[in-house]
């Protein structure tokens, strides 16, 4: 699974627009106050983490993408 495929799988699952935030795929506007992400951080790794109260809060990251996008789709359906 890629970005667009997560993306599309929250969508069907009928997870609310503002619980997450995908780098480059899905960044809701306006920004919600708090949210689930996935980004790409340095080293090409990808970080899962809560955005609260104006900073970032990674919870684990990920070598590739395919383990990233299946982990936050079971944190978040």
């Amino acid at each position: 699974m890629d970005v667009r495929e997560l993306r599309a799988a929250l969508r069907a699952a009928h997870v609310a627009h503002g619980y997450y935030w995908i780098e480059g795929v899905h960044e809701p506007v306006p920004t919600p106050p708090d949210f689930w992400y996935l980004r790409r951080v340095e080293g090409g790794a990808w970080e899962i983490g809560v955005f609260e109260r104006g900073a970032h809060h990674p919870v684990t990251r990920h070598t590739d993408e395919a383990t990233a996008c299946a982990d936050l789709l079971g944190r978040l359906t």
